[in-house]
């Protein structure tokens, strides 16, 4: 499980002394790999928000807007939030970018499953994820790389994040920003770099079993 947080995010790891060029010049190596326009942002679906389309709305803030506070993503009878993202392209995902909270809201563990159209809660809680991450209980933004060889074929992305830095004493989770870096490939391209962002879901789910499936038919084609 890698974990790496708040490395080169925002900073671009070079310290420019020039007074006069623009901030377009730092934001171009931060969204050198971004999969922000392969989202398929309209069947974004997330299980568990408070507001409904929060998930996605947070998703579709992009790399100027990270620090915004809101749109802020809630979770809604419980800590827990399983959201589904998927992609126009084949993506071969490189990293989870989010920013969350300092307090007890803040999700602790996130599970990533991939090309996965029936997981709900149960489901989620029973399958061995492809990789689980462990998260920072900060408001900075966080850059957690995955294992690249098992994220070459992406279509869908599902994150389940089951718990937060309560420990059962904390009902609600908050997450203000969810991007990924990437490469995509297009039918009969070669992978190309593209800037990306996060992609939030659509809310549905005062019931909290709801299948992801049932909000988004049609994901990852």
């Amino acid at each position: 499980m890698s974990h790496c947080h708040d490395e080169h995010v925002g900073h671009g790891g070079h310290g420019h002394d020039h007074h006069e060029h623009d901030h377009s010049d730092d934001i171009t190596p931060a969204l050198q790999h971004s999969l922000y326009s392969q989202i398929n942002f309209d069947h974004i679906v997330t299980l568990n928000e408070a507001d409904r389309d929060s998930g996605r709305a947070v998703v579709k803030k992009t790399w100027q807007e990270r620090l915004d506070v809101e749109p802020e993503l809630l979770s809604d009878v419980d800590e827990q939030l399983l959201m589904t993202v998927p992609f126009t392209a084949q993506v071969k995902l490189h990293s989870v970018l989010i920013r969350t909270s300092p307090s007890s809201s803040a999700p602790k563990t996130l599970h990533l499953f991939i090309n996965r159209d029936n997981l709900d809660f149960s489901t989620a809680e029973e399958s061995d994820p492809v990789q689980t991450l462990e998260l920072s209980q900060t408001g900075e933004l966080q850059e957690i790389p995955v294992r690249r060889a098992l994220f070459g074929k992406v279509q869908q992305l599902v994150l389940f994040f089951p718990d937060n830095f309560g420990y059962g004493d904390e009902d609600v989770t908050r997450i203000s920003y969810l991007g990924f870096k990437g490469e995509w490939t297009l039918l009969g391209r070669a992978p190309a770099n593209i800037m990306y962002e996060a992609a939030a879901q659509p809310g549905d789910h005062k019931i909290k079993g709801t299948s992801v499936n049932q909000m988004g038919s049609g994901i990852g084609q």
